[in-house]
């Protein structure tokens, strides 16, 4: 049923296909995972192919992504809000083309020993994170939210070791999470662990990650190719959402390196953290921009304020808006 719901769709949308074959680039924020599945979906679903494009796939890193989108050398690169305010804070012209998801799905996570329920539970406790001044923001805001003292707070950089492993040997007390991957990898160990949602925390907090951004002169110069993509990809993210044990076999077709367990408990959760429907797929609000290009200017993550309605756009988005 599955492959003839693909098959219909494909020749639903097989007017929008342009003549010839146009390639573009895009720069992955990180090695594969279920954050990117959509793309690998567009991909081999043939949605790229209907769109007349052909995508390539490159993978750097988070600031890497953007600076190969910022000069041309990648047409397009997945990264997140808090990257692109702070980037373009620094006048890289990257805009914000799509949301992979509706909502920040990261948090706090502490091994249930470490007996922290609460921001307030901080104090006292060693974070471990890759030591960015983010973090460290991020971890004052919620604690004075509930009058603790942030001071109280060791901060132990880790680099980029996962939670289950740093928890486990017991290098910090609680750490910043992804829940799609991290959080439930934990799950499939057996640990018995606290979460804190940042959506739960504290609005600003409930950011863009991770989005998809193009530079300004191709929004400028090559719209429609950009609209092309982003109708592709919307249909792989909403095809993952609603078929998430599919979507996750097509992601370990590329990445089979990757744990099978891992890879299709996280589609599944991610499943239903995602938009479902093309008309939803992808926007962004601009009350989410201003808040956090405010806050981060308030606690001295970027030197100068932003044009936040400048940092995204939804009009390359299937549901279409003028913003």
């Amino acid at each position: 049923m599955r492959r003839t719901l693909a098959v219909a769709a494909a020749l639903l949308f097989a007017s929008w296909a342009a003549a010839g074959t146009t390639v573009v680039r895009i720069a992955l924020d990180w090695t594969p995972n279920t954050n990117h599945t959509g793309l690998f979906a567009a991909i081999d679903l043939g949605y790229f192919a209907d769109e007349g494009l052909e995508v390539e796939v490159l993978e750097p890193s988070p600031v890497v992504s953007l600076q190969l989108a910022a000069s041309g050398r990648a047409d397009f690169a997945v990264s997140s809000q808090e990257y692109v305010t702070m980037a373009r804070a620094e006048n890289l012209p990257i805009v914000s083309i799509a949301a992979l998801f509706p909502h920040n799905t990261s948090g706090f996570a502490a091994l249930s020993t470490a007996g922290i329920a609460s921001p307030v539970d901080f104090a006292g406790h060693r974070y471990g994170g890759w030591g960015s001044d983010l973090e460290a923001v991020m971890v004052a805001t919620v604690m004075e939210n509930v009058g603790a003292d942030p001071s109280q707070v060791e901060f132990v950089n880790m680099g980029t070791l996962d939670f289950a492993t740093a928890a486990q040997a017991r290098l910090a007390d609680f750490f910043w999470i992804y829940y799609g991957w991290e959080g439930v990898h934990a799950e499939l160990l057996g640990l018995d662990f606290a979460y804190l949602p940042l959506v739960d925390l504290d609005t600003v907090l409930d950011y863009y990650t991770p989005v998809v951004v193009a530079r300004e002169t191709m929004i400028a110069e090559a719209p429609e190719t950009i609209r092309r993509f982003s109708r592709a990809l919307a249909r792989g993210y909403v095809y993952a959402a609603n078929f998430p044990d599919a979507a996750a076999e097509i992601l370990l077709h590329h990445a089979p390196e990757l744990d099978r367990d891992l890879v299709l408990a996280s589609q599944r959760w991610l499943a239903g953290q995602s938009e479902k429907t093309l008309e939803l797929w992808g926007r962004q609000d601009a009350e989410v921009w201003r808040r956090f290009a405010e806050w981060s200017l308030i606690h001295g993550l970027m030197r100068r304020a932003i044009d936040s309605d400048a940092a995204f756009t939804n009009a390359f988005l299937p549901g279409g808006s003028s913003t």
